[in-house]
């Protein structure tokens, strides 16, 4: 039998919270569990559970607001979302697709649930993830990249068992789209009842998936929906079983940033003194315009 990767944790996100008035999210980290450190390049995970919205003509989400220092990537699964930002870009991500922000040296955005989405209403399912960046790229310029559901790799499983949607990095040799700073491998593992797929990453990474629906078996412990697994950073593969129809997880596996990290509200840098320093900055305009 091959060497199978130790489990570190189970868990389950917090009680969730609003974000603005839109998004309604459990915090796995850093708030859940403090992994800030432990877990780069990923340094934030919110999820937006399913939840049915009600129709409204006024769109509801999260006005503007600065960022600088890291990423910040919006995966949508159901409803849709709309984004504007400072440096000209906006776009609209629906089920399949992701937006993927580096606020970088700074930008100023602002994120709410698409127009007709919101005037018709229904299931809004998202997940919102931030990614750090090295110090050496923490001032960089500002970019945006729009990636659609046809753009990602895809790998089909035998006998029709699932299939894997790759967005960043690579699995079993077909690559993602996203551009990425560091080196990670972000994908969605989709399975049926029945259905097994082995995860060979490396051991230096640290590798973590979350549960969105179905039941399943992690190299032998049972995972139920919004469980989050952590692994240890040793050697081995990760043995995944549907236990259920409609099994759906979302792998995360990075190259550490091994640097000091110092997270403020809206800013992640690597001493107090650059958080002070970001601060400043906004106050002084040096984000860019407001209107937008």
């Amino acid at each position: 039998m091959p060497q199978i990767r130790p489990i570190e944790l189970i868990f389950t996100g917090p009680r969730p919270h609003w974000v603005g008035n839109g998004f309604y999210v459990n915090n796995y980290f850093p708030s859940g569990q403090n992994l800030l450190e432990r877990f780069t390049p990923f340094i934030l995970l919110d999820y937006n559970a399913p939840r049915e919205i009600k129709p409204s003509l006024t769109p509801k989400g999260v006005g503007q607001h600065p960022h600088r220092g890291f990423e910040t990537v919006t995966f949508a699964f159901e409803g849709a979302v709309e984004h504007h930002d400072n440096q000209g870009n906006h776009g609209i991500i629906y089920p399949g697709d992701v937006q993927w922000m580096t606020a970088a040296a700074g930008i100023m955005h602002k994120e709410y649930h698409e127009k007709e989405f919101s005037r018709v209403g229904g299931v809004f399912h998202m997940i919102q993830l931030w990614v750090n960046l090295p110090a050496k790229d923490k001032f960089a310029e500002p970019g945006y990249q729009a990636i659609t559901k046809e753009q990602m790799g895809k790998v089909s499983l035998p006998d029709e068992k699932g299939s894997i949607t790759i967005v960043a990095g690579e699995f079993d040799g077909v690559k993602g789209p996203a551009k990425t700073f560091t080196p990670m491998n972000i994908y969605t593992i989709e399975l049926k009842r029945g259905g097994t797929v082995t995860l060979i990453e490396p051991a230096n990474f640290n590798l973590g998936m979350l549960i969105l629906s179905g039941e399943v078996k992690v190299n032998g412990e049972a995972g139920k929906e919004k469980d989050f697994v952590l692994f240890k950073n040793e050697e081995g593969g990760v043995v995944i079983e549907a236990a259920s129809d409609d099994v759906k997880i979302f792998v995360l596996s990075g190259e550490p940033i091994d640097e000091p990290i110092a997270a403020g509200g809206p800013f992640v840098m690597n001493t107090r003194e650059e958080l002070r320093q970001a601060n400043e900055d906004f106050n002084n305009g040096k984000f860019g315009t407001f209107d937008f």
